[in-house]
């Protein structure tokens, strides 16, 4: 992407009712130039053999994309590598790709999914595909301009088909015209790639009644600005670093966050502003300790504690995102955290201070120096894991 342009992605699938592994697959390409290239595939049927179908098409497709190589050779490649099913006589998967290059103009490319939706402001903005017959297959492909707010979606036919099947009270499937509307609303609301997916999956398997009929995969695609969060935590070993720290932390364009006790009233002595605590009210879980407030800080939280409930939102995120329903909504210092972190950074410096706390040195504690360290390293982690950049500075 471009140095302004990001392309929030996040994609994942609910496993037919009795299945053990999913016959869609999502494959996902980044590219040293900063473009990106995906391609969700859905096999024949399901269960192992359609796990193989949608693995190796979207695995050859997005490598021979990635290296720029026409469309048909792709087609044909993917042809001739398909295993062939001795019942049905077919190598069959259905498959879209998408490719983003740095400036934002996605090339797309379907076959026999769902059409991808463009959502704009809110509203499907209708995409004008051509067609081409490339070994008995009509293949469909556009090229657009992506814009910042953008939001592109793909699924398989499971979502589509949702609410269909034995038990269900959904007289019909629920369709793409459908989907398209009812997720039209959330895409302008602005919540990550992730959170828009999860929030569509949670509502294909209440369709189905929890037991979906087929394996069910959705990919979506945010495109977002960059925008900088700069967290700080812990004083640093040395106290002549102090300002060093400070001045450097501040200067950060972007959102602050301050973490800590002992870090927060050397960031208000710093600001020479004063330091307030904001009592939980509504909205809060009870087991993270209350927030601050400094004139000039964005946000203002306990260490440790709240630190440490961040990063089991972001481990949970990373798998399948069930927590969003609280660090979304709750107005405590480690939602709030998530929130700026997950749904509105693209770039995240950590200041990190190795100072020990005194108040974690008790050996019936357990809090140490070394928990935090854990906890920066593994939240960092998990968050370049989401495609963040991250950096980390220690003091």
């Amino acid at each position: 992407m471009s140095d302004t342009m990001y392309a929030d992605i996040g994609y994942q699938s609910l496993l037919k009712d009795g299945q053990f592994v999913c016959g869609d697959h999502v494959e996902r390409i980044d590219r040293d130039d900063g473009s990106v290239v995906l391609v969700l595939a859905d096999g024949l049927g399901s269960g192992v053999r359609a796990c193989i179908l949608s693995t190796l098409t979207s695995t050859i497709l997005s490598r021979l994309v990635a290296e720029d190589i026409p469309v048909s050779t792709c087609i044909h490649a993917v042809v001739a590598a398909l295993p062939i099913s001795s019942v049905l006589q077919l190598a069959y998967s259905t498959f879209t790709v998408i490719n983003i290059s740095p400036s934002g103009r996605a090339i797309l490319i379907q076959y026999d999914n769902p059409g991808l939706i463009l959502f704009r402001d809110g509203q499907e903005k209708p995409i004008h595909f051509l067609q081409t017959t490339i070994e008995e297959k009509t293949i469909e492909s556009a090229e657009v301009q992506l814009q910042e707010g953008d939001v592109l979606m793909v699924f398989s036919d499971g979502a589509e088909n949702a609410g269909v099947g034995p038990g269900m009270s959904y007289v019909y499937s629920w369709g793409r015209d459908n989907i398209a509307e009812y997720m039209a609303p959330f895409s302008r609301v602005g919540f990550s790639a992730k959170t828009l997916n999860t929030m569509f999956l949670d509502e294909c398997s209440r369709r189905y009644g929890g037991k979906p009929g087929d394996d069910t995969t959705s990919l979506t695609v945010c495109m977002r600005t960059r925008k900088q969060a700069n967290l700080l935590i812990g004083p640093p070993a040395n106290r002549d670093d102090d300002d060093k720290m400070l001045s450097l932390f501040f200067a950060k364009q972007g959102r602050h966050i301050v973490c800590g006790g002992s870090t927060a009233r050397l960031a208000a002595q710093y600001l020479n502003k004063p330091l307030t605590v904001v009592m939980n009210q509504k909205d809060t879980d009870d087991d993270i300790p209350a927030i601050g407030r400094i004139e000039g800080v964005d946000l203002v939280t306990e260490g440790i504690i709240t630190l440490q409930r961040v990063l089991e939102y972001a481990k949970n995120y990373l798998e399948d995102n069930s927590a969003y329903t609280q660090w979304c909504y709750k107005r405590d210092g480690a939602a709030f955290i998530a929130r700026m972190l997950f749904e509105e950074a693209t770039d995240i410096n950590f200041f990190v201070g190795r100072a020990a706390n005194p108040a974690h040195q008790s050996p019936d504690l357990p809090i140490n120096f070394s928990t935090k360290m854990q906890i920066v390293y593994d939240l960092s982690e998990c968050l370049k894991k989401m495609g963040k950049t991250i950096r980390v500075s220690y003091f």
